[in-house]
């Protein structure tokens, strides 16, 4: 009995060391191509899989391993890292598509109407908006922004300003006290923009307060405006805010794909670019 018992047994060894060492080449590969993704960028599935030497089959199954641990983002053929959970200065982002922003600032100023009370939102595309509106009369602002409220100054309306603490990286009020604020006015009009928005038309931001604020400046807006410049396309963030189908238009610097546009603009949602 015991001479049929060793082979086996040696098989047995045999064999958990294979799917040991399979084991470890997995997760050394797997931690070579997330510090490669982190330090490099948005790379091509179908290339790396060449330079691991493994099957496209194989490399999928890692980054999907990656991806499920939030710790990278699967696109069409492509694999990127996970975007920072802190936004970038607004200094940074004030030079950043200067001209897209301006483009979108316009056509929103384009839906507001004299005598209309107004919310406005935080962001740098908000912010243009406050020249963009120098020629109409008689507003009623309400804002949390303060780089807005700084422009909105030069205008002849009545402004009113959140108060409570300020982020002072990005000078606004966002949170409970900007929750708070905008739960005691009703606007006509409320325009917002938001961190980023995925390829279904699902939007995000980069924490809970600024998500927070903005819902209820929408829910006392008779009319909701979303501004989105191209840099926020296809970056999906931790924070779900929406959807584009909450808004009643859209404004972008490029048109967004089809595939988003036609069933909301079947439901009236307005597109402008």
């Amino acid at each position: 009995m015991l001479s049929f018992n060793i082979p086996w047994l040696s098989f047995a060894a045999l064999f958990a060391f294979v799917v040991l060492r399979g084991a470890m080449r997995q997760f050394e590969r797997r931690q070579q191509l997330l510090q490669r993704i982190h330090s490099q960028g948005r790379q091509s599935v179908d290339n790396l899989a060449g330079e691991f030497g493994v099957s496209v089959q194989t490399l999928r199954g890692d980054i999907r391993h990656l991806a499920d641990k939030g710790l990278v983002l699967r696109r069409q053929g492509e694999v990127l890292p996970f975007p920072e959970q802190e936004n970038i200065g607004y200094d940074q982002r004030q030079i950043v598509n200067v001209a897209g922003k301006r483009q979108i600032a316009a056509r929103a100023a384009s839906l507001v109407q004299d005598h209309q009370a107004l919310f406005l939102g935080t962001g740098t595309t908000v912010e243009q908006l406050a020249d963009a509106l120098s020629d109409k009369q008689g507003l009623h602002i309400m804002t949390n922004n303060l780089h807005a409220l700084i422009k909105l100054c030069q205008l002849k309306c009545e402004l009113v300003v959140a108060g409570g603490r300020v982020r002072r990286r990005d000078q606004d009020v966002i949170g409970g006290d900007a929750w708070r604020f905008f739960q005691r006015y009703r606007a006509d009009v409320g325009i917002v923009s938001v961190g980023g928005m995925d390829s279904h038309g699902q939007l995000y931001d980069y924490n809970d307060d600024e998500v927070m604020a903005r819902e209820a400046l929408l829910a006392h807006a008779g009319y909701r405006v979303l501004v989105l410049d191209k840099t926020k396309f296809d970056l999906p963030l931790r924070c779900a805010a929406g959807q584009l189908g909450d808004y009643d238009a859209v404004v972008t610097d490029v048109p967004l794909p089809d595939k988003l546009r036609s069933p909301l603009a079947a439901r009236g949602v307005r597109f402008l670019v």
